[in-house]
Parts: C-alpha cells; sequence; structure tokens
C-alpha cells in the first residue's frame, strides 16, 4: 500500500528530526550535534515526524485510558491507577508542537496554504488528545522560550475554542487552491497529499469534537449533523498511519514481542469480550462471536471466549480463569499493523449519537427515526469491511439489527466501542455519558483489591495528572491548575 511505501521512505529519518526545533522552545532540551537546523530544513522534512509524533502519541495515552476503558488489563487482569501519560505530553510539547510552529512559519512566509492547513489540523489533534487528558494545558504560551519559560495554561474552554478556529480556517483554505506551488507528498504519511481527504478529515475531527460538548450544551445535535456531512464518504478516508518490518507496529512489539519473550505485556479484558461474544447482547442466529473479536484477542483452540475482569486477579466474569490476550497478526497487532486516529465508521457512528439525540433520544429511550438507524447500520458495515471480515450474519442478527422502534443509545455506543479498540477517544465516551451502564452495557468499575492506587478505590479516573516533570520545571503553573485523577474535565462537568 501507498502509506506503507511512505514509511518506508521517510519513517527511517524521523529519529534524525525530531528534536529540530526544540531547542529553544519550550522544553530546554540538547538538540543532537548531526541533526539539521530549522532554516535548513523544507517543510516537507518537518511534517512526517509530526505526523509520526501525533500517531505514537495517540497510542501513549492509550496504553493507560484503554485499561480504563476495559479493553485489556496489565498481564494477568490488573488495573491501572492514576497515570501521567508522560509519553503523551512529550510527543505533544516536545515534538509536535514547536515543529508544526516552524512548519506553519515556513508555509505563510511560502504562502503555502495546503501545508499550513495541515499544520493546523495537526495542532488541533494533539490539542485535542492533550486536553482531553489533563483538562487546562499550555498553549497560548507554549512555545515562546526562551522569552518564556513558564508557560501559564489555557483553559480547556479556550482550547476548544482555539481547536475549532485552527480546524475552520483549514477547512476554509483546503476549499481553495493554493497556487504555491509547494504540495504534500510523501511526506505525508496519512493520504500522500490527497487534500480533498485532509478537507474530509478536517470536517470529521470538527465533528468528534463537536460532540464532546452536546452533553455540556455549548454544541447542538444538529450542529454536529451538519459538520458530519462533510466529513469522510468511506473507508478510503480512514486517517491511519501504517508501519513495516523494518519500523515495527508498536502495539506489535509491545505485546505479541514482549509476550514471546516472557515481558510484561498486557491481557484483553472482559468488557470488550463480553461485548463482542454474546454475554451482554445475547445473539438471536446462532451466531457464537463477533467476527472483529478474533481480529483483536486470541484464546487457547477449543476454549469459550473469557476476557479478564478489570482488577480481579486473572479471573473471568464467570469466576474461572481468562484465556483472553491479544491476536498474533491482529489488525492492531501485526508487524506492519495501522495506527487509528479516526475512520469513516467512527464518523457514522458519530451521526448516528447526534441524530438519536436530534431525535428526541436519551440514554434510555428506545426507538428513533430512519436516518439514526441507517447511520447505525452504516458504521457497522463500515466496521466489518475495514477490519476485512464477512459481517453478514452479525449484521442480519436480531442483537445488532433491531430496527429503528427498538434502537437505543446502547446499541450504537456499544458497536462504536468495538470498532475503536485501542482507540483513546472511547475514554472520552464513557466519561460524557459517566461511565453509565445504560449506554455501555455491563460495564463496572475495576476491582478493589487487585487495584494498584488504593486513595481512589471505587471511583472511576477522569483524567491525567500532569507530569512529575512539568510539576519540576514550571511548578507554579502546573500547581495552579492540578486536580485529583478522579475530578471531571471542564466538558464533563
Amino acid at each position: 500500500m501507498m502509506k506503507k511505501y511512505f514509511n518506508k521512505i521517510i519513517i527511517l529519518v524521523l529519529f534524525a528530526l525530531v528534536s529540530v526545533g526544540c531547542s529553544d522552545e519550550y522544553f530546554d532540551v540538547n538538540t543532537p550535534s548531526n541533526t539539521a537546523t530549522i532554516d535548513q530544513l523544507r517543510m516537507g522534512d518537518l511534517l512526517a515526524p509530526v505526523i509520526h509524533s501525533t500517531m505514537e502519541g495517540q497510542r501513549s495515552a492509550e496504553l493507560a485510558f484503554g485499561n480504563y476503558v476495559q479493553y485489556f488489563v496489565s498481564q494477568g487482569g490488573g488495573a491501572l491507577g492514576q497515570t501521567e501519560a508522560s509519553g503523551l505530553w512529550s510527543q505533544v510539547y516536545l515534538y509536535v508542537l514547536p515543529n508544526t510552529k516552524a512548519l506553519r512559519e515556513k508555509a505563510t512566509e511560502l504562502n503555502a496554504t495546503h501545508y499550513k492547513a495541515v499544520a493546523d489540523i495537526l495542532d488541533a489533534i494533539n490539542l485535542g488528545i492533550a486536553t482531553d487528558t489533563w483538562d487546562n494545558i499550555p498553549y497560548s504560551d507554549a512555545t515562546q522560550s526562551p522569552a518564556n519559560n513558564f508557560p501559564t495554561f489555557d483553559t480547556q474552554e479556550q482550547i476548544y475554542s482555539t481547536i475549532f478556529a485552527l480546524l475552520d480556517g483549514a477547512i476554509s483554505a483546503l476549499s481553495a487552491e493554493d497556487n504555491s506551488g509547494f504540495t504534500l507528498g510523501r511526506d505525508d504519511l496519512i493520504y500522500g497529499g490527497d487534500m480533498e481527504k485532509w478537507l474530509r478529515a478536517a470536517y470529521t475531527i470538527k465533528a468528534r469534537y463537536q460532540l464532546h460538548l452536546v452533553n455540556k450544551g455549548t454544541v447542538s445535535p444538529n450542529e454536529v449533523l451538519t459538520t458530519i456531512a462533510n466529513g469522510f464518504e468511506s473507508n478510503a478516508d480512514n486517517f491511519l498511519m501504517f508501519y513495516d518490518d523494518k519500523n515495527i507496529n508498536p502495539w506489535y512489539s509491545g505485546e505479541i514481542l514482549a509476550r514471546n519473550t516472557g515481558n510484561f505485556h498486557r491481557d484483553i479484558a472482559s468488557q470488550l469480550v463480553s461485548s463482542m461474544n454474546g454475554d451482554y447482547f445475547p445473539f438471536q442466529s446462532g451466531l457464537e462471536v463477533d467476527p472483529r473479536l478474533p481480529r483483536f484477542a486470541e484464546k487457547p483452540d477449543g476454549e469459550d471466549w473469557k476476557g479478564f475482569v478489570s482488577g480481579a486477579a486473572g479471573l473471568a466474569p464467570d469466576g474461572s480463569d481468562a484465556n483472553t490476550g491479544f491476536a498474533v497478526d491482529g489488525y492492531y497487532t501485526s508487524i506492519d499493523s495501522p495506527l487509528m486516529l479516526i475512520s469513516y465508521a467512527e464518523a457514522m457512528f458519530i451521526k448516528a449519537e447526534a441524530a438519536f439525540w436530534a431525535n428526541g433520544g436519551n440514554t434510555t429511550s428506545i426507538g428513533s427515526n430512519a436516518d439514526t438507524y441507517m447511520a447505525y447500520m452504516a458504521g457497522v458495515q463500515a466496521s466489518m469491511d475495514m477490519y476485512g471480515v464477512d459481517g453478514s450474519a452479525y449484521t442480519a442478527d436480531g442483537a445488532i439489527d433491531v430496527g429503528e422502534a427498538n434502537l437505543m443509545l446502547q446499541h450504537i455506543m456499544k458497536e462504536k466501542y468495538i470498532h475503536n479498540f485501542l482507540n483513546p477517544e472511547t475514554f472520552v465516551d464513557q466519561r460524557r455519558y459517566d461511565f453509565s451502564d445504560d449506554v455501555f452495557k455491563g460495564l463496572t468499575i475495576r476491582e478493589e483489591e487487585e487495584a494498584d492506587d488504593n486513595e481512589f478505590f471505587g471511583q472511576w479516573f477522569r483524567r491525567a495528572i500532569y507530569p512529575s516533570s512539568e510539576l519540576n520545571r514550571n511548578e507554579a503553573n502546573v500547581l495552579a491548575n492540578q486536580q485529583t485523577p478522579v475530578t471531571p474535565v471542564w466538558w464533563d462537568q
């Protein structure tokens, strides 16, 4: 595939470039002597590392949040305690924002409006995951060192306004011609320079962030529907970055290789398995398992699927030993698997959720209209197609094809939860609905006796705490914004 080709050409040079632009920026780090200066680099030299760091940052967040939302557990069933998500912080503030600043300045100087638009989209993505992780974060002052080595924090409300401004500006720029003569190509690890896809991505990402604010009351469901109407049109638009056999997928190395060599790894949680094996949503047609489950997980031959209860020392929900691990050669756990930011299937579930609310639905209501139902079923089919499985029996089963008169929010969010496996967006979804089992059927808090954070037993984690490295270098501003990890972020209040 073309995306793999781009990685073979470009990822080999990423680590020679990622430090560029950082020595005089937010973090005071040493730039290796053999790296180029900003003046020596072209826009394309900056773009590929920024995209790579953006996607790696998403995975860094998911290492904690995937445990919180019970996609996986720590080896043998462990529940994760509070997190700093320090890997994400480093990606955003060390590798992304300084380089997008430099990229934007070069693009502005050269009137390369499409390069600038992509830089703005990438900034919006990184600000989004950062603010959803920590709430208030540095941005307005974050790349002004050495003039300002102690940046103040913008509120999450301010950050969301910035996200929408960045995306709206990118949408405007990508809707017009770029006559600068500078075009994205192999440096674009996502779309290979296809600006129509970047435009649809900007709309889809905007709809995702608008949806976050619907329960807050600052965005209406109909506004989300207006935006998503211009978003992704098929799986060909999916925002994916692939790896290859020289630059291997980090889930593959962190789970499959680690397990094979006797090192720490993670196991698959019962919340995911029970949502896919008929436990929570009994199949009505004799179907035994969601066909996507073997793309995520594996079990011993001849045994039933039994996921690990979070914090239950290796037990499945029925009290027997759990048996599910990450799948060898799984969709996300092969040597050349992609990392996913956002997909066409998610776009359809965004549309279905917004339409459900626009039609007067709530967390326990039953029934909606044809538009809602068609978006829901389109999302399910798109997910089957993306994961490369035959979903015909699944989509025809009465547990899934419930009909518009019987559709509940629970059905939409279950399918979105399954589809977005290993995507940190699910942590946002669960917080938006206060971890309700009316919306996420069967969801229960981690078991206390094995959780590794005694102070917060019986409470859902709702944010990361700021990294200790940032506390050491910017103490006053960190302390002014620090909250407990169980305190809701702004849009969750």
